[in-house]
């Protein structure tokens, strides 16, 4: 199914300057680069979206963003790729944050945009599901889809928003029913604890 079209007819300011930083670069191809594995390096992205490298935060954006296109999940690890490395880094929870979303109404209907904390626009939808898991404490944990097997984890107040935002299908689930898809809440018995 098309994806919603981006513009400022449905979106926010932020959004867009966002959304046009990314148009027209494309994403390496870490999919296809399978150098050796190199071991790992000290770099974390810790739960709360920073990223660290030897203890200390890197606080330039343009630098964490460009280590953000080489990053790949692989089933392993985490690791940053290039056409000749991979090494491993720590990943606490989800290497993005979902920080700002916005409801676009698209010829699919409504769907949800979210932007990262990297700036990258993520629209929900079938190329992009949402999933939820259950935190430390028993509550829901959403996720959005970024891109490979890279997911964003929602804040707290993008998930208390989303909470309201819930609906029940046919079948009494409870979830978020964005661009014809519906993302159901598991079962609190089934949803793994991390």
């Amino acid at each position: 199914m098309p994806e919603p079209v981006l513009s400022s007819d449905v979106l926010p300011k932020r959004f867009l300057e966002a959304a046009a930083e990314h148009a027209g670069k494309r994403m390496p191809p870490v999919e296809r680069w399978n150098p050796d594995y190199c071991g790992e390096i000290d770099m974390r992205i810790a739960r709360d979206g920073r990223w660290f490298y030897m203890g200390t935060p890197i606080n330039r954006l343009p630098l964490v963003k460009l280590f953000a296109t080489i990053l790949r999940r692989d089933p392993e690890r985490y690791v940053l790729v290039t056409p000749v490395e991979r090494v491993g880094i720590l990943v606490e929870d989800a290497p993005f944050l979902a920080v700002e979303k916005e409801r676009v109404v698209g010829e699919n209907g409504a769907t949800l945009a979210f932007r990262t904390n990297l700036d990258e626009i993520i629209v929900a939808g079938h190329d992009h599901p949402m999933r939820f898991e259950l935190d430390e404490t028993g509550g829901l944990k959403p996720y959005v889809h970024v891109r490979g097997d890279l997911w964003a984890r929602l804040t707290r107040s993008l998930a208390l928003d989303l909470i309201e935002m819930m609906v029940p299908d046919d079948h009494g689930r409870l979830g978020i029913l964005v661009a014809g898809a519906f993302f159901a809440v598991p079962d609190l018995a089934e949803v793994p604890r991390p």
